[in-house]
This record gives C-alpha cells, structure tokens and sequence, in this order.
C-alpha cells in the first residue's frame, strides 16, 4: 500500500471513537467499582473544612 492510497479517518470517525472508548471505561468503572455512596463520599470543595487530603501521592509528605 503506497501512501498516495491510503486515507486518514474523518475527524467525526476519530471523534466517535473516542467518545464510545470513554463511555466503556467509565462503564466498566462504574460497574466494577459498585457507584458512590453519597453519605460517604468527602464534599466536593472542602476548601477551609479543616479536612486533610489523605490516599494522593501528596498526602505523604
């Protein structure tokens, strides 16, 4: 196959791809990881709650 032949997907086929590839990892997450507990879950902007980060690498330090 020369290169003169050979064609790139359309911007809309790349796009749609990607979009289904990311649909099935967060469905796959979401299935294997049972959903959130909102009465477990940390608030969203904890932003001078006094709670400190805990489980990122920045946490250790």
């Amino acid at each position: 196959m020369t290169s003169e032949h050979y064609r790139f997907p359309g911007r809309t086929l790349v796009a749609l791809t990607t979009m289904l590839v990311v649909l099935v990892l967060a469905a796959f997450d979401l299935q294997a990881s049972g959903g959130i507990d909102p009465f477990n879950a940390p608030s969203p902007i904890a932003l001078g709650s006094g709670q400190a980060p805990g489980g990122a690498h920045c946490s250790g330090a």
